[in-house]
């Protein structure tokens, strides 16, 4: 198995520079795989926002969820957890008729619980991108995988971030989600070695 830590070089990868295949051939998924995916965020409004998205898909694809993105991003008001900590079961109620979103209860409720989280580990003066890299020591960990049968659902990272983050009152979270999490805002680089976005993402880190 190809290593998994830092610092090390990837392994040479094979004569191809074909993307990483879950995103497909979809322009939406190839865009979000060629720009977004494994690049590391560090804005903590931006990563609250994909972390609760993370969330909604729960049971889902994650197209499902990128599609409806700008529908999410109207109805949650641009994801300001100051906004959201104030909705009522009015807002609520509306909220779940809301075509453009997810319509589940549950998850309706976690991401006014994610925000309130938020807001609370703001106020004990923990900035919220500071937190989530810390479970990284603040580096992205350079993985180099030539198969997607190696990489991992959780990583001891992921489980410790996801205890960290129940603990501070966010739903959701589960460590799979949380990897899934971590993949998508560069705190992992799961790039297939053999994937152009691998080396793109690789720089960046550095």
């Amino acid at each position: 198995m190809p290593a998994s830590h830092k610092d090390n070089q990837p392994p040479k990868a094979p004569a191809t520079t074909e993307r990483c295949s879950w995103c497909g051939t979809d322009p939406l998924y190839v865009h979000y795989h060629d720009t977004v995916w494994g690049r590391p965020e560090y804005d903590s409004l931006a990563l609250f926002e994909k972390l609760c998205l993370d969330g909604q898909q729960a049971g889902l694809s994650w197209i499902t969820i990128l599609r409806k993105q700008e529908s999410y991003r109207a109805a949650y008001d641009h994801f300001s957890p100051e906004k959201i900590i104030q909705y009522s079961d009015t807002k609520v109620a509306e909220l779940l008729t809301n075509p453009g979103i997810v319509r589940n209860r549950l998850k309706v409720q976690s991401i006014i619980k994610n925000a309130r989280g938020f807001l609370n580990l703001q106020e004990k003066g923990t900035e919220f991108s500071h937190f989530l890299w810390s479970f990284v020591e603040n580096s992205p960990i350079q993985n180099s995988w030539l198969s997607f049968d190696e990489v991992p659902v959780t990583t001891p990272q992921s489980e410790a971030m996801s205890r960290a983050l129940k603990r501070a009152g966010f739903t959701f979270v589960g460590p799979t989600i949380v990897y899934a999490f971590m993949q998508a805002t560069g705190m992992v680089n799961d790039h297939m070695v053999y994937c152009p976005q691998h080396t793109q993402c690789r720089s960046l880190a550095q």
